[in-house]
């Protein structure tokens, strides 16, 4: 595969990428890795005529199998002596020496800082360097290679002598299967692998999602760029102690410095952001392709172009670089006309003599990819369609038709159900349908404190207030942009955010705490409750103006105790799904446990019945859930509290009802606070104040 199908323009150093290392993953290829690796660990498995994994991975499988390394061990474990590590780090000092400030820069410029840790290890699988965000591991001592944990990216790497990336289960050991690692080699001269430069993330629940996809290669060229880096600064170390150890002829020096310099050059091709070199006084020095492309410029400048052309008048990027600050700060750039928001990381050049800057390096990343990787890192991922939402109740499948009618409009939408009725899954269903490319953004009001809902909605600038970040950060409304809003639990949102709110969705205009400028957005909202809002508004509880703003269509959904036999054909469905999962035998219900089921109320709708299908399988000792297995609240139908069932009037004191209510709702949901307080209509923190104050134990 050439760099041009990862997504960049110029050659690879190395060798070009293999077209079996990097593939586009499908659902189905990824459940047949998972079962054909199951099939290896459990039943001696032979699986070399798998088409869906790659010959090399398959000979490293059978490789660790005859070394005999056991795929359930611990992965942490030193297997150098103290007195050996240190012999090592101090062999290594070179490389690590060079990495170093490399991957420093890099960090602060890059995606070190979402969820990523970068290795640096040397040729044996020896770490020798660490840094990022992730959880870490032990490194002093740990040597990761075939002979150690078996099927691994940095063994990969050295012996193809090029760039691999391994997802999750294709590791030997099953510790490693929650990851995806890229790997890239560190060359020297006569093509020897001294080192190797290893970027590890959080495998997804579901690999196979485009943005993942394009993620994989992005990470896989940016740790290819990152090792080619290391190489050229390894080279020009050599080739300065060369020169001072011998006369070398000044034609040949010059030679190496035109091939260092067209080296870094390609290195830079690699960056997909603008990557601009400018003087104390913002004349450009140099410009990466992909700056050209930003700033709308001819590839070959020939007269001098100054930064200030670009810049807005009230932008303080020439101020803070003769400041010498190292600061991110999100600016408006003007080109032709055309004014786009970036995110600019200033990195000064001062002179150490007379501390004074002579140059600057900036990096523009459109803002809109920024957010992208927020949202990646947030988890708001739609993953459902109308063909998940499964029911045969008239009424309810009336509320699906509504809903996908309602879908194909551009009009907000309010749902109104029970908590655990399955809001969000429509939510994300119209989402798929309407704009499927763009971003979903799930806000649950009632779980956020009320003095932070109004930054996470609307985001703030750097130094707004006391714990902000320094360099702000956008809101939910305006990661948004382009995609979906959902806001559930909206009759919680608290009353002064309420005419915030609808000033934005008047306007589609939102300004972050602290801003100084309104930033267009584009989005479909789609809100839910489980509240009366039109009785609040009558009881001047909540906004009118906003409650008709927001129902403009309305939607809702039964209760399942409202839908006949859906009950019985989803608690079916939740046992065979929640069995494949955990990889069981699929359990049948018995008639007797099934009658349970269907007759209990379900006050937590949906998501009861869910929680109850999977304490119901793992609390069974044979292939048949019987009446014994089910939760205690279905078994004694622990309903709400009764008031002609009260002898003693002083039960009927407020705080004594609130507190059976509390405890039914517990049981309800097996202690399990989230669910509980979705039940009372509650958010989390009242009710944990009020398990205190009414001195309950969960």
């Amino acid at each position: 595969m050439t760099t041009k199908s990862l997504g960049f323009d110029t050659p690879n150093l190395h060798q070009n990428l293999p077209n079996d290392r990097y593939y586009y993953l499908t659902e189905k290829g990824w459940e047949e890795i998972l079962a054909y690796k199951k099939s290896f660990l459990e039943n001696d498995f032979n699986p070399h005529d798998t088409k869906y994994l790659n010959k090399e991975v398959v000979a490293s499988w059978l490789r660790s199998r005859e070394l005999g390394i056991n795929p359930y061990m611990e992965v942490n474990k030193p297997h150098l002596s103290l007195r050996q590590y240190k012999e090592t780090m101090e062999k290594n000092n070179l490389i690590i020496d060079v990495t170093r400030p490399l991957v420093d820069t890099f960090k602060d410029m890059t995606i070190l800082t979402s969820g990523y840790i970068l290795y640096l290890c040397d040729e044996n699988g020896a770490f020798l360097l660490q840094e990022g965000d992730m959880m870490r591991v032990p490194t002093e001592g740990l040597v990761w290679n075939e002979n150690t944990i078996g099927t691994n990216v940095h063994s990969m790497c050295v012996r193809l002598k090029r760039p691999v990336q391994l997802m999750g289960p294709e590791h030997y050991c099953v510790a490693l299967q929650n990851i995806i690692a890229s790997a890239a080699p560190i060359l020297d001269e006569s093509g020897r692998v001294i080192a190797t430069l290893i970027l590890s993330q959080s495998l997804i629940e579901r690999p196979w999602l485009e943005s993942f996809q394009n993620l994989r290669s992005h990470t896989l060229g940016l740790i290819t760029s990152l090792a080619a880096a290391v190489e050229v600064q390894i080279k020009l170390h050599i080739n300065n102690e060369k020169l001072k150890e011998s006369n070398l002829n000044l034609s040949i020096v010059n030679e190496k410095l035109v091939t260092t310099h067209s080296t870094l050059e390609t290195t830079l091709a690699f960056i997909d952001e603008g990557i601009i070199s400018i003087d104390r006084t913002g004349t450009i020095v140099h410009i990466n392709k992909e700056g050209i492309r930003m700033l709308k410029l001819k590839s070959d400048i020939k007269e001098k172009i100054n930064i200030k052309k670009f810049l807005c008048t009230q932008s303080r990027i020439m101020d803070l670089v003769l400041e010498g600050k190292n600061i991110d700060v999100e600016e408006a750039l003007c080109v032709a006309d055309d004014e786009q928001t970036y995110l600019v990381n200033i990195r000064p050049i001062v002179n150490l003599i007379t501390n004074q800057v002579i140059a600057a390096v900036l990096k523009l990343t459109h803002i809109e990819k920024i957010n992208a990787l927020a949202v990646n890192r947030s988890g708001s991922i739609a993953s459902y369609s109308f063909e998940d939402i499964l029911g045969e109740n008239k009424e309810f499948k009336k509320s699906i038709a509504l809903a996908q009618r309602f879908a194909n409009s551009s009009e907000n939408i309010l749902m109104i159900g029970e908590s655990g009725t399955g809001k969000e899954l429509f939510a994300q269903a119209i989402h798929n349908t309407y704009r499927p490319q763009g971003t979903f953004m799930a806000v649950n009001c009632a779980a956020m404190p009320r003095e932070l809902i109004e930054s996470e909605l609307f985001g703030y600038e750097g130094g707004s207030f006391t714990g902000a970040e320094r360099s702000g950060r956008p809101g939910k409304i305006e990661l948004a942009h382009g995609g979906t809003l959902f806001l559930d639990e909206i009759g919680d949102m608290p009353i002064e955010i309420q005419a915030v709110l609808l000033r934005t969705l008047e306007d589609k205009q939102v300004m972050r705490i602290g801003g100084r400028r309104y930033k267009k957005v584009d989005f479909r909202l789609i809100a839910a409750t489980n509240k009366d809002l039109y009785r609040m508004v009558e009881e001047h509880q909540y906004r009118e103006d906003l409650y008709f703003r927001l129902s403009v269509l309305t939607l809702n959904i039964p209760p399942l105790r409202k839908r006949g036999n859906d009950i019985e054909v989803l608690s079916k469905m939740f046992v065979n799904n929640y069995c494949k999962k955990s990889g069981r035998k699929i359990q049948q219900i018995s008639p007797a446990a099934q009658k349970k089921i269907n007759e209990y109320r379900w006050p937590g709708n949906v998501r009861q019945l869910q929680n109850a299908m999977i304490y119901a399988v793992n609390t069974t000792h044979d292939d048949l859930i019987k009446p014994e297995n089910l939760p205690n609240y279905i078994l004694q139908d622990s309903g709400p509290f009764k008031i002609n069932e009260v002898s003693n009037n002083n039960v009927l004191r407020l705080e004594n009802l609130e507190k059976v209510a509390i405890e039914k709702a517990l049981l309800h949901s097996n202690n399990y606070i989230p669910d509980a307080a979705e039940i009372l209509g509650i958010s989390r923190s009242t009710l944990y104040r009020k398990l205190k104050d009414y001195n309950i134990s969960n």
